[in-house]
């Protein structure tokens, strides 16, 4: 079996959480955690990181930091996972939802105006699968209309817009360390930011809001922090973090040159602008494939290649179609972009330590399927 995608821990990962065990450092204190949002922040251009939990807290953190919460709205891609929304859910403002555009997989830039509104506080692109959003069009809107921008990175570690990293580019941008991504310490997450009172507030918030004396609390907090242990395997992964992304660079090139002849198949997207570093390998199966999506995907399972569908839209979350909570994302409207790409889209083995030889078995194994289907 060829996995969709799997940790590639070859650096100092085993030897940092073994200091951490010798010294019995192993929960949400200890040299790591510090050591880990620096050279993180450092890879990312930016002044700040705060560190916590998984990517899913880092939005929510993100948010609360930012004193979002009952009747703010927040506008989103509605092409994104889940995590995306609910973080705002969490905090009681509601997700507004605008189409992704085909050329990009990303937020439609051309159509965010058109929802902002007086409860509007901010804008939540996200960088799908690694290639970075039309970053200008959104960081006008928000001078125009005085809102925040909170990056959605969590897919895209290293990737660039116009020479600047992901991250970097908003108020807060939010990563996910999860193990299928590019850098990972299993479960964890991280807030970016060069803003210091924004990173001294996350920071305070991710731990209860403690103060002193130590169980006074004048701010509702969360337990949103990172072990010792996750922030040591972070930091050996952040040391070679230009190695994982360039792995995920090459691979992808690999790819497309073995699938640019492949009829029925549309490969991901590479703007001139955009340093996409294909967290996830996409392709969009057209008609002229010969199956759709979802039976090619059976096909290849059947020869021992792991792959994934694409993001379900959030229009067509039955958890948001529940008129018990105020706050739901309206789902009607046009996402026809976003139902494209939900039924055409799927992706393949993306690890880093992917061979050579993996990646022509997986395309080989494309190409046979169709040849089947041609007789």
């Amino acid at each position: 079996m060829i996995p969709v995608c799997e940790p590639y821990l070859s650096g100092n990962e085993l030897k940092y959480v073994t200091d951490c065990v010798k010294t019995n450092w192993i929960g949400s204190m200890g040299k790591y955690i510090k050591l880990f949002e620096d050279s993180f922040s450092k890879f990312c251009d930016v002044k700040y990181g705060v560190a916590c939990s998984n990517g899913t807290t880092a939005l929510h953190l993100a948010l609360a930091t930012l004193d979002i919460g009952p009747g703010d709205e927040v506008i989103i891609p509605d092409f994104t996972m889940i995590a995306t929304a609910n973080a705002i859910i969490y905090t009681g403002a509601k997700p507004v939802l605008v189409d992704s555009e085909l050329e990009t997989w990303n937020i439609d830039t051309k159509k965010i105006e058109e929802k902002i509104t007086k409860k509007t506080k901010a804008i939540m692109p996200v960088h799908t699968y690694g290639h970075p959003v039309d970053m200008n069009p959104i960081k006008r809107l928000a001078s125009k209309y005085d809102l925040f921008v909170v990056e959605d990175a969590a897919e895209a570690h290293g990737a660039e817009y116009k020479g600047k990293k992901v991250g970097s580019l908003g108020d807060i941008g939010c990563f996910s360390f999860y193990s299928n991504k590019v850098l990972t310490t299993g479960e964890g997450g991280m807030i970016v930011t060069n803003n210091e009172k924004f990173a001294e507030k996350a920071a305070l918030l991710r731990n209860q809001a403690l103060t002193k004396p130590r169980f006074l609390h004048y701010e509702l907090g969360f337990n949103y922090r990172i072990t010792n242990i996750q922030a040591a395997i972070g930091l050996a992964q952040t040391e070679r973090a230009r190695e994982l992304v360039k792995a995920r660079i090459k691979n992808a090139n690999l790819y497309n040159d073995l699938l640019k002849n492949v009829s029925g198949i549309g490969l991901p997207p590479k703007k001139d602008w955009a340093k996409n570093v294909y967290w996830m390998y996409g392709i969009v199966i057209e008609d002229e494939f010969g199956m759709d999506a979802g039976a090619l995907r059976e096909e290849l399972l059947k020869k021992g290649i792991d792959t994934r569908s694409f993001f379900i839209g959030m229009h067509n979350q039955p958890l948001y179609h529940d008129n018990k909570r105020p706050n739901n994302p309206d789902c009607s409207g046009d996402f026809a972009n976003s139902e494209y790409l939900e039924k055409r889209g799927l992706y393949l083995p993306s690890s880093s330590g992917l061979t050579e030889s993996q990646i022509r078995e997986v395309t080989d194994s494309i190409k046979s399927v169709q040849e089947n289907l041609n007789g």
